[in-house]
């Protein structure tokens, strides 16, 4: 009896040293597994193109002055018919055009101690607005609102605002394209990275598209709009 359980004794404890070193291999191919796996490459992709606008908001500013409150009231409405008339000659939609309230500044009641009266005590500020979706009707237009100045209306064009705004409605269009290729882009690129360092490019680790930013492409052409992504994407790498 002593020797048969011995016997068991030993079986049992080779049974346990086999069953451990099995699972020591084990936990240490899955450490390998795990370790492969935490390999990655983040890289980035870009897509940018350039669109026309396809809104045009035009604000045309003019001031006038007078001493007597009814003149310059007159006198507003007279230049806001000249400036709607000319606009309608350039073929610009009635319904594209619209005339804010004026605002008026009555300067007697802006003196202060002893400064000398100034030369009209009424001055005004008006808006004349074109938003349009013909662009190139509009910008021809712009081309000769000059003439105008010869009728005696005075343009406030250095004023901000009382510059074009040109926009770009269109983004939800061209999104899903452009999110194409900026991923596209993103690949290529940990392609090349993978190849350069002998390993294989795996799946998506994660991801995450960058904001749309929609700008002028230059100063000269505002009308022009430069569209940009950048998708950052994070793959798996394995030898």
């Amino acid at each position: 009896m002593p020797e048969k359980s011995k016997a068991n004794a030993l079986i049992l404890g080779f049974s346990i040293f086999c069953g451990l070193a099995i699972l020591g291999y084990l936990l240490g191919d899955a450490a390998l597994s795990v370790k492969e796996l935490e390999r990655s490459v983040k890289v980035k992709g870009l897509s940018e193109r350039e669109y026309p606008a396809d809104i045009v908001i035009w604000p045309i500013q003019f001031i006038t002055a007078d001493n007597n409150l009814q003149n310059l009231y007159n006198t507003l409405e007279e230049n806001t018919g000249k400036i709607t008339s000319f606009l309608k000659e350039q073929q610009i939609k009635t319904a594209d055009i619209s005339a804010n309230p004026p605002t008026i500044t009555d300067k007697s009641a802006q003196r202060y101690g002893n400064s000398a009266p100034a030369q009209f005590r009424y001055s005004a500020v008006q808006t004349v607005t074109v938003y349009s979706r013909n662009i190139d009707t509009v910008r021809q237009a712009m081309g000769v609102l000059a003439e105008l100045g010869k009728e005696g209306i005075v343009f406030n064009s250095d004023d901000y605002e009382a510059k074009p705004e040109y926009i770009f409605s269109r983004l939800n269009e061209v999104k899903p394209e452009m999110i194409e290729e900026a991923t596209r882009k993103a690949r290529a690129v940990a392609l090349k990275f993978a190849q350069d360092s002998q390993s294989q490019l795996g799946k998506i680790k994660r991801a995450s598209q960058g904001q749309f930013s929609i700008s002028a492409r230059d100063k000269s052409t505002p009308h022009m709009k430069r569209v940009r992504v950048v998708s950052t994407v994070e793959y798996y790498l394995s030898d």
